[in-house]
């Protein structure tokens, strides 16, 4: 292959093919992966095809009503926003910018961005150490706030008149200095997925409260399964060395009463000893309840193992539940999703990490006013609702959890509303500003260095500890 990135008319037209049924599943995932598109674009491709037919083949923003307390004083004023990658959600949001253009008069330019956030960062960087005023909004990733706040318009006022309670937590990770960087848009949490009909067969009434717990009833599942799946694994997650294991190596410090990475008061905590013991527990598990492998992989490593039904439990995304819904799933209405489980420290509690995208407006914009208000839309209750039937985004605001048309499109929301009310956990990206790249990668080349065998848990967390304290004397 060339490398090269498919022109967005080539995935829009298959996307429109997949929609109508045009073109067999098979031929989509021909098609797709011939134009270099991810194993993940593809899956919410196809998942996107699946709520579309059950929809009886609606038009993307058909859910879509206009928010009542938007402006209509600026009309004639032309705004440029960055959104999503090209892909599924390509119609929806061209329904959404056009509601927003037809009740405020505000004209709308829409860009697709990277699908790399890393990509998608350095795009951003460029614009704002340019101080251009080519782009006045853009999606960001929950961890950037602290990264990119000296760029950002406060959209305090902006969210304010928006008139809903958001998640607190989230509302705080994008609060720098007093000003908010951005307005939540869509969220995402860590959770724990696992085989209802595993568990009903090896007699387990609830899923596992705590590790103590699923390691006992993974080792007892694959003692089970074993002698018909070789490949049988008892619980698989993301331990290459990558944001990822950020992500659940937190959790597990969390869970078992390890405290954060840094404090909110920007001093480094992760050397303690319920930190070292939940790295310990997780390199045993390597080889064990969960494939050797494990310490390469990904979202999609992970999610593939899962989804062939070679797993009793697994750690990922929301996103992975829609796939394995889908018509051709070996699981499709055998799985359920949980809180992700309790350590044993002292302060032991639920930890799921925070993950989701923000709307920003840029400082160097010259309609900042036009800008803020297309946040405030996309980010609105009605616009939250509609993400959330037609594209299964995660709501930030509480009360959307609870509507009827929502959980009728997406059951297992009710589920996720208690992660985000009391389980989730930010990555330290605000308080560690624009070093924070730097410190997650020492922290996951540390944790991935422990489940490897490269060095005992207690020396390798002692010399992260150092290894942080200098990132942070620049801070």
């Amino acid at each position: 292959m060339s490398g090269s990135k498919p022109a967005p008319t080539q995935v829009s037209r298959l996307l429109a093919q997949t929609l109508s049924g045009e073109i067999s599943r098979r031929e989509v995932m021909k098609r797709a992966a011939a134009m270099g598109l991810s194993a993940g674009l593809i899956g919410q491709m196809l998942a996107t095809a699946s709520r579309s037919v059950s929809a009886q083949d609606k038009p993307a923003g058909w859910s879509l009503t206009a928010p009542k307390n938007l402006r209509t004083d600026l009309k004639g004023a032309q705004i440029a926003v960055i959104l999503g990658a090209d892909g599924p959600v390509v119609p929806w949001e061209e329904a959404a910018v056009k509601l927003f253009s037809d009740t405020t008069g505000i004209q709308v330019k829409r860009t697709s961005g990277p699908e790399s956030s890393t990509e998608r960062l350095a795009q951003y960087q460029q614009l704002f150490g340019a101080q251009a005023s080519d782009v006045d909004a853009m999606m960001i990733d929950v961890i950037w706030p602290g990264i990119i706040a000296q760029h950002a318009f406060d959209l305090g006022p902006a969210m304010k008149s928006i008139g809903a309670s958001f998640f607190e937590r989230i509302v705080d990770n994008n609060t720098v200095d007093g000003a908010l960087v951005g307005i939540p848009w869509y969220t995402d949490a860590g959770v724990m997925y696992y085989r209802k009909d595993l568990l009903d067969k090896y007699g387990a009434s609830e899923p596992p409260a705590t590790w103590a717990d699923l390691e006992t009833l993974a080792k007892k599942i694959i003692d089970g399964e074993r002698s018909s799946n070789p490949d049988f694994q008892g619980f698989v997650w993301q331990g290459a060395a990558y944001e990822g294991l950020t992500c659940d190596a937190l959790e597990w410090q969390v869970s078992n009463g390890g405290g954060t990475i840094v404090d909110k008061d920007a001093k480094v905590t992760v050397n303690n000893p319920q930190a070292i013991a939940a790295f310990e527990r997780a390199k045993g598990w390597v080889g064990g309840i969960s494939p050797a492998g494990v310490t390469t992989y990904k979202e999609e490593d992970a999610r593939g193992v899962w989804q062939a039904g070679n797993s009793a439990f697994m750690r990922n995304w929301p996103y992975a539940y829609a796939n394995g819904q889908a018509a051709d799933s070996k699981i499709k209405d055998k799985f359920d999703i949980t809180l992700v489980p309790k350590g044993d420290g002292a302060d032991a509690t639920n930890a799921d990490c925070l993950g989701g995208w923000q709307m920003m407006t840029s400082k160097y914009s010259k309609n900042t006013d036009a800008a803020a208000e297309f946040c405030k839309f996309l980010c609105s209750p009605e616009v939250q609702k509609s993400f959330a039937i037609e594209q299964s985004r995660l709501p930030t605001i509480p009360d959307i959890y609870d509507d009827k048309d929502v959980l009728a499109a997406n059951p297992y929301y009710a589920r996720l509303k208690p992660v985000f009310l009391g389980g989730a956990v930010a990555r330290p990206s605000t308080v560690t500003k624009d070093l924070y790249n730097d410190v997650s990668t020492a922290y996951f080349t540390a944790v991935n260095k422990i489940l490897t065998g490269q060095g005992d848990s207690a020396s390798t967390v002692g010399s992260l500890q150092s290894d942080i304290e200098k990132i942070l004397q620049d801070l």
